[in-house]
């Protein structure tokens, strides 16, 4: 099975202040960080696949050694594609695949992307990117995408996948924080979506 994140963030303590672009309310960022591995391995196995979409760790001036956030991403489930965010680095990519491992099924545990990676399911086409992508008038290509954080892009077709994202509150099941999304999360969250902007703009 497939799964969908973005913008863990992993030791970005800033984030743990009061503010609204990304509110994480733990104590600490060890809080923080293990919420996050417990919830996706919660969903996450080793047959799984997850495409993180970007930004997996930060610390504003002491960025996370390679090392720190390998030892991070050593402890996810599963089969991990990384697409490049813009605190992510050309050499922390580097260091993951020196160190890559190969799974019980001979694939490797990481692949990466520069700019996003486009699969189907059911139907649809995610194509899932880091920044948000301006696709205009589409049919049935659904943009996966983190960057913004809190915040929501008002047009059906990009769905916020990030940690933080406000398209969460439309899931039917209130999920742990933090947690991988299925396929089928993500269609709920666009139909919904798209029928809340569609009330809007009766207004």
């Amino acid at each position: 099975m497939n799964y969908f994140i973005a913008d863990t963030h992993f030791y970005h303590y800033q984030l743990l202040e009061p503010n609204n672009f990304a509110p994480r309310h733990f104590g600490n960022v060890d809080e923080m960080n293990q919420a996050m591995i417990d919830a996706w391995n919660a969903r996450v196995d080793d047959n799984d696949r997850v495409y993180h979409l970007g930004d997996i760790s930060m610390r504003p001036q002491d960025y996370p050694t390679d090392q720190e956030t390998y030892d991070i991403l050593r402890q996810l489930n599963g089969h991990i594609t990384l697409i490049k965010g813009n605190h992510d680095y050309r050499s922390l990519f580097k260091f993951i695949d020196k160190h890559n491992v190969t799974m019980a099924d001979g694939k490797s545990k990481y692949e990466f992307e520069d700019v996003g990676s486009l699969l189907k399911f059911d139907h649809h086409q995610f194509y899932c990117t880091h920044y948000p992508m301006l696709l205009g008038k589409v049919d049935k290509i659904i943009n996966l995408h983190g960057h913004i954080h809190h915040y929501s892009v008002p047009i059906p077709e990009n769905i916020n996948v990030g940690v933080d994202a406000p398209e969460r509150d439309l899931l039917s099941e209130d999920l742990p924080w933090g947690s991988p999304l299925r396929g089928e999360e993500i269609l709920e969250m666009y139909d919904k979506k798209k029928k809340e902007l569609a009330k809007m703009e009766r207004k």
